[in-house]
């Protein structure tokens, strides 16, 4: 498994390459300090699993790096790693199709978990964008919060439509999805409006976040479910 780690501060990325070691000992990391370089090295990885990105770079705005990486290497993950904890720039990250949002500030611990978490296929959103107090008021007045954990079906959705929230999760387009559950793009566009009704969302990063935040359990292999 190749990470790619883009940050122009040598000791982050040392940190993070420790970080990740500790959970992906196996993984081959690379390292690039600027745009230019990481973009260099994606076209010299062309099997990249993960990249973490620092928005912050000296000859790109982040944010329009994560935008070209999405467009022209979809079935990379980007996982966005930041100084800041600004609910703006984690709602950017997520519409950008970001995995993830990381701050550089959270301990260690929480560094670890959220990576866990990534590498296993979930989406990690700082705690406190949950309550969305500057965002989405149907997400915050979600009537789905519970102490208990939820299932998909516990909404209403089908396995079709759970396997289409998951890949949303991870970040994936539509054109992905099509490909990924063999699906027409319109039966995906029908699934997406009916997973955003479900989570009383707007749009994928309200669903993403309404998801996140209610802690959904999927199943095992949800991107292959047998219903259509």
């Amino acid at each position: 498994m190749k990470i790619l780690i883009i940050d122009d501060h040598s000791l982050i990325r040392e940190a993070l390459r420790r970080v990740v070691r500790e959970l992906k000992r196996e993984a081959r990391i690379l390292e690039a300090s600027t745009a230019a370089e990481a973009l260099q090295v994606i076209t010299d990885n062309s099997d990249i699993r993960l990249i973490l990105l620092d928005p912050g770079l000296p000859d790109c705005d982040g944010f329009s790096l994560l935008s070209k990486l999405r467009e022209q290497y979809p079935a990379v993950s980007v996982v966005v790693l930041s100084g800041s904890q600004d609910r703006t720039n984690v709602i950017r990250a997520l519409q950008a199709g970001a995995l993830g949002y990381i701050p550089k500030s959270a301990k260690r611990e929480v560094m670890l978990g959220a990576l866990r978490l990534i590498f296993s296929g979930g989406v990690y959103i700082p705690p406190e964008i949950m309550d969305i107090a500057h965002g989405s008021s149907a997400v915050a007045e979600s009537p789905f919060k519970r102490a208990t954990r939820l299932s998909p079906g516990d909404l209403g959705l089908s396995d079709r439509q759970a396997a289409v929230l998951a890949l949303m999760m991870r970040g994936k387009n539509n054109k992905v999805i099509c490909r990924a559950l063999d699906l027409t793009e319109s039966t995906v566009k029908h699934h997406v409006t009916a997973v955003l009704r479900a989570l009383k969302a707007n749009n994928r990063t309200e669903a993403v976040i309404a998801a996140t935040r209610l802690g959904l359990e999927f199943p095992v292999d949800s991107s292959a479910p047998s219903d259509s």
